[in-house]
């Protein structure tokens, strides 16, 4: 058996645990440069706050019906992510970490699964304060659609009859199954098929040859029959990308260098991560495309690195090039990003005779820059490069502390 933990409206949780004056009172949680709503109380849904809304169109609504906002604090919700992770590791062996707020649980060898799956969701909810919803099914796409429905039964949903597993299918709409998105959708409403039941009373042959083997795998999994496995150590990235919208449009080259070299040292601190290294790096930036009144302009170019590296000051002094190759002026630019590709895992790096590097020097400066960041916070210690970030940095008003995370903005508790 397969349980999915699924943390309820996670960021605006996050926020609420040292707020808890905000419980029973609509709140959301806003996008980079506090853009558009991507999580919500269950108070600010049923005011029929959408997701994704854009927060300007709704200011006066939201101000009228007393709605708490707050920029994303990604520091904060990464750290309660990994405690509730850790608390999930204490209660079984086989934990697979799917996002920020989800996780697979390996339930074999549990006998009582409704008492053990309750007693773990108290306990995360003890040790984060954190609410969870856990559902458990015969596969992964089973306890997909268990979770789904386990709001309706205090958090806790098991399916683990035929005929319970058949009435559930038949009251669950084809597209809120794992995996099916908008084009199979279109394809299976095309052929009448409206709900997980009909889908899975479809010919396996029909099914494979126009959704391929992901549909097929799907329909097996609907069925009982376990086809995706679980996986403990995430796969290593292909491609890695950093991107942002500036705070403000830039015009200048200097700041967006600052930019483009933030965001090329966080690439090389994920390839770093997950020991690999890149061959290829590309820098894109762009105005603002929803402006007619300014001019469009998208570019981007690749380096070829001469060996493939995550080093930091090697990553910075290739987007630079690359920037200084696309940088026009007179234009009002509203995004840059890198992205790192060409990936391979950093004890097969291939050498380079017309390139020297002192590999096992800048190794050691990353391994003891990472360890000091760990410690003390991000950028604690950086490169001169990344510069100040007040020209560009994200627009975050309402940002609450770094709680967990920020030595000088730990709570407080005064008796």
């Amino acid at each position: 058996m397969i349980a999915l933990v699924d943390c309820n409206n996670f960021y605006v949780s996050c926020e609420r645990v040292f707020r808890p004056d905000l419980n029973g009172k609509p709140v959301v949680v806003l996008s980079n440069n506090d853009g558009c709503i991507i999580s919500r109380s269950n108070e600010a849904k049923q005011l029929g706050i959408k997701m994704a809304e854009p927060a300007h169109k709704i200011e006066k609504f939201m101000h009228d019906n007393q709605v708490t906002c707050f920029s994303s604090n990604y520091a904060l919700y990464g750290d309660m992510s990994q405690r509730v992770m850790d608390t999930l590791r204490e209660a079984v062996p086989e934990v697979e970490v799917y996002s920020i707020d989800e996780a697979f649980l390996n339930m074999d060898g549990i006998l009582n699964l409704q008492e053990f799956a309750t007693e773990l969701k108290n306990k995360v909810f003890r040790n984060t304060g954190i609410p969870v919803s856990i559902g458990i099914g015969f596969t992964k796409t089973i306890a997909k659609v268990a979770n789904k429905r386990s709001k309706q039964h205090n958090g806790v949903l098991v399916i683990d009859n035929e005929l319970q597993l058949q009435e559930i299918l038949e009251d669950t709409p084809i597209d809120k199954v794992w995996g099916v998105g908008r084009n199979y959708q279109k394809l299976l409403l095309r052929h009448q098929v409206e709900t997980a039941r009909e889908f899975t009373q479809l010919n396996p042959l029909w099914v494979k040859k126009n959704m391929s083997v992901a549909g097929h795998r799907i329909q097996k999994e609907l069925l009982g029959e376990p086809c995706i496995e679980m996986e403990q150590i995430p796969q290593a990235k292909k491609v890695i990308a950093t991107t942002r919208s500036f705070g403000k449009k830039l015009s200048e080259k200097e700041p967006m260098r600052e930019a483009i070299s933030t965001h090329a040292i966080r690439c090389a601190e994920k390839l770093r991560r997950q020991h690999c290294a890149a061959n290829l790096l590309t820098v894109f930036i762009h105005t603002d495309p929803f402006n007619p009144n300014e001019k469009m302009y998208y570019k981007s170019q690749t380096i070829i690195l001469p060996v493939a590296t995550s080093n930091s000051s090697l990553l910075v002094k290739a987007s630079a090039k690359a920037l200084d190759a696309i940088f026009r002026s007179g234009l009002l630019f509203k995004k840059a990003g890198v992205i790192v590709s060409g990936i391979v895992p950093d004890n097969q790096i291939q050498g380079n005779l017309f390139f020297e590097e002192d590999r096992q020097r800048q190794d050691k400066i990353s391994v003891v820059t990472d360890r000091i960041n760990r410690k003390y916070g991000r950028d604690t210690l950086k490169l001169a490069a990344q510069g100040s970030g007040k020209e560009w940095k994200l627009k975050q008003e309402k940002l609450s502390k770094c709680y967990t995370t920020k030595l000088d903005e730990i709570i407080q508790v005064k008796a």
